[in-house]
């Protein structure tokens, strides 16, 4: 098994930058899919082929995708260890907020015995107000 280094804080917002458009994130889910010419995916999109070689180059560069000549085409298809990376990137924020909001929890269920309730607040020092 690889390990897994930490993507650095470019390589981190080079993904978030490529997974910000629909149009990347499907680019990327036909390429996990199967690998595809870089025309083929152009004749999908309502865009020009421009368009989409440049969606594809931006993919590329983020490594979420890889790039290689056959001939006369280019064909792509998805990376899968950089996508696990992102992945792994995604998992430690979601255990970091989850550990948050456990906190926070745990910090809203201790009722100090000092502190007034809402029905207390109400009541005036003689006991009126009811």
């Amino acid at each position: 098994m690889v390990a897994q280094r930490d993507l650095s804080e470019a390589e981190v917002d080079r993904v978030f930058h490529a997974l910000a458009t629909s149009t990347r994130r499907d680019i990327l889910r036909r390429t996990i899919e199967r690998e595809q010419s870089v025309s083929a995916l152009a004749s999908e999109y309502d865009m020009s082929f421009a368009a989409v070689q440049k969606h594809v180059s931006v993919l590329e560069a983020a490594d979420l995708i890889v790039k290689r000549a056959e001939g006369r085409e280019r064909l792509v298809r998805a990376n899968p260890e950089m996508i696990a990376r992102a992945r792994a990137l995604l998992a430690r924020y979601e255990e970091l907020w989850r550990s948050r909001i456990a906190r926070l929890d745990d910090l809203l269920a201790e009722a100090p015995a000092d502190r007034p309730t809402t029905e207390d607040s109400t009541r005036t020092p003689t006991g009126e107000g009811d």
